[in-house]
């Protein structure tokens, strides 16, 4: 599986590490937090010499029940931190995580970012989905049951799994009959799932595989861990690190996460178990 990132082949047959950072102030886990400029190109420079291959940008909260920030806010954010990341780190590989096509489009085509993370799938924004496909950029399409300030309001389905890929097909599909190439699904733990959905998801990940694209986990210190495990988000890298290992074990090719060094760890034992892709290819 590989994706086309700025006319360099990135290979997802290798499970990939993608770092968080968030230009925010109400992100629900602290320590993803970072306002100032020389904040955000050191964490930048530690997670990419820990070994991430992607840094994902956030300028607006999407914690549940989260309100939206302006969408000038959330641009200015969005690109100032791509800006001083590639100013400093000229080849890391930047996504953009944003439900605004105006702040893809300025972060992407203006700043100099590569992939577009949308936790709507396309879904807030009728505009997204044009200018995915004007720019032909990776793409990640999440799946969100209702919006960040209402997901969690008594999400509900006959079938999680089932419902989602159902969502996957009515959405890939337009993408891919207008040519676009490289898109990456997020079943979307947390977001418009309690918690007996988002075990559900990750036991049945590698049911997602059928639409023969990659994967991408986000489950790092999310509640499904601190709830499960009667502790807070702050005590929650041991919890993410168990569920990366599943997740990877279930063919995830990226995992998203706070903690890139621990990530790292988790993907280089697991390749060690199975060298090659030999479990991706099971799942192929």
């Amino acid at each position: 599986m590989m994706i086309n990132v700025r006319g360099r082949l990135m290979d997802l047959s290798r499970p990939r590490v993608m770092g968080i950072i968030n230009i925010t102030d109400n992100s629900f886990y602290p320590g993803s937090r970072y306002r100032e400029d020389r904040d955000i190109i050191m964490v930048a420079g530690r997670m990419l010499d820990e070994g991430a291959d992607i840094i994902d940008i956030g300028g607006c909260s999407t914690r549940p029940g989260s309100e939206e920030v302006p969408e000038p806010v959330e641009r200015e954010r969005a690109c100032r931190a791509t800006e001083l990341i590639l100013g400093r780190f000229p080849d890391a590989v930047i996504s953009v995580d944003t439900y605004r096509a105006s702040v893809a489009e300025a972060a992407v085509k203006g700043s100099g970012g590569a992939i577009i993370n949308d936790i709507s799938g396309g879904m807030m924004d009728e505009a997204m989905f044009p200018l995915v496909i004007s720019m032909n950029v990776p793409y990640i399409l999440m799946h969100m049951q209702g919006t960040p300030r209402t997901m969690q309001e008594n999400p509900a389905y006959d079938d999680v799994v089932s419902e989602i890929l159902s969502w996957f097909g009515s959405r890939i599909a337009p993408l891919r009959a207008a040519g676009v190439r490289d898109i990456i699904l997020d079943p979307g733990f947390g977001f418009g799932k309690n918690a007996d959905h988002n075990f559900t998801m990750l036991r049945r990940f590698s049911e997602f595989r059928v639409a023969g694209l990659p994967l991408l986990a986000g489950l790092s210190r999310k509640s499904m861990i601190w709830k499960t495990l009667d502790i807070t988000a702050d005590e929650a890298l041991n919890g993410t690190t168990a569920l990366n290992m599943a997740a990877l074990m279930n063919g995830a090719s990226i995992l998203r996460v706070h903690d890139v060094r621990e990530a790292r760890q988790a993907v280089t034992l697991f390749e060690k178990m199975f060298p090659a892709g030999s479990l991706f290819d099971h799942y192929s």
